[in-house]
């Protein structure tokens, strides 16, 4: 599946409220967001418009590794 090529930071931190992730800090043009679901799980974000493809997927697979899915189920889940 391919990767959306125009997503932003802000766009995917709405969609990952799905699988309850939070802001929980942000230091300059980079986000923290965490989840308790699975256990704690954090990931960093950087705040751009858009999002480099490899900084997305990088994300993505850190995500989906969490919570035991692939890459593509997970961009399924999401809706991206």
């Amino acid at each position: 599946m391919k990767l959306p090529r125009d997503i932003s930071s802000e766009d995917l931190i709405i969609s990952l409220k799905r699988l309850g992730y939070e802001v929980t800090r942000q230091k300059g043009s980079h986000m923290r967001i965490t989840t308790i679901q699975n256990g704690i799980h954090h990931e960093t974000i950087p705040r751009h418009h858009p999002l480099k493809i490899g900084t997305l997927q990088s994300i993505l697979k850190s995500i989906a590794r969490h919570h035991n899915l692939t890459s593509k189920e997970l961009i399924q889940k999401l809706d991206l």
